[in-house]
């Protein structure tokens, strides 16, 4: 037997393993859960709503925003503490008041119902954590050093915000409303695939970075049809 073999593939897989599994969530009308009524939980609360989730905050206390939204009726809001009853119904939770104990004692309340919990700065007792994410519409990238070094994972962030423009927003929309008037002729994903390379090595981007309007719709012309304009595509 080969052991050093044997090694080197340990060694790999040391290497190798994640800790995490990455994962996008739909929670669009899924019941969302946050406790703490603070500035963390606040900057919570505000992606939950972004994506779409009904959001209940339990706090006896909360800041002029959180409160502002309940007012707008935006969210649903508990000025009491934390009981075990308000995981009732919910899918998903995030632990985000000043108190450690506290945040832990909910966080096994919540693996023991099978919840899907994050709890602020404390990747031990969560059951998923959240990257730093570059949002630009559709084109979502997410960053994360397994809770290692949140600082890396900020500066990394940065970097690629100043990478990827709003320019994708508009791509991704483009690239949307071409395939959707693509597929109602043919579904042929070998060759729209190709079509949309070609796209891209020729300067798309660039060209919705620049705001040129008439290169774009010659490109368009030339790869999909005289009917595909920017104008009717978004």
């Amino acid at each position: 037997m080969d052991r050093s073999r044997g090694d080197a593939r340990g060694v790999i897989n040391q290497i190798y393993y994640m800790k995490y599994y990455p994962v996008n969530l739909d929670i669009r009308q899924k019941k969302c859960m946050v406790t703490g009524g603070g500035g963390v939980a606040a900057r919570k609360v505000k992606t939950l709503l972004k994506c779409g989730a009904i959001v209940t905050v339990v706090s006896p206390d909360v800041t002029k925003a959180l409160n502002d939204l309940w007012q707008k009726g935006a969210i649903i809001l508990k000025k009491r503490r934390f009981e075990n009853k308000d995981l009732n119904g919910i899918f998903l939770v995030i632990a985000a008041t000043d108190n450690n104990l506290l945040n832990s004692k909910i966080a096994a309340t919540a693996k023991e119902q099978n919840l899907l919990c994050n709890v602020a700065d404390s990747p031990k007792d969560s059951t998923f954590i959240l990257p730093a994410v570059v949002d630009r519409g559709d084109l979502l990238i997410a960053v994360s050093t397994s809770g290692k070094s949140p600082a890396l994972a900020k500066k990394l962030r940065k970097e690629l915000e100043n990478k990827f423009g709003e320019e994708y927003v508009v791509l991704l929309q483009l690239m949307g409303s071409i395939r959707r008037k693509l597929l109602k002729k043919s579904n042929d994903p070998k060759m729209h695939k190709k079509l949309f390379s070609t796209a891209l090595d020729k300067g798309l981007v660039e060209m919705i970075r620049e705001k040129e309007r008439d290169n774009i719709d010659l490109l368009l012309e030339e790869l999909f049809g005289s009917e595909y304009k920017l104008d009717t595509l978004i």
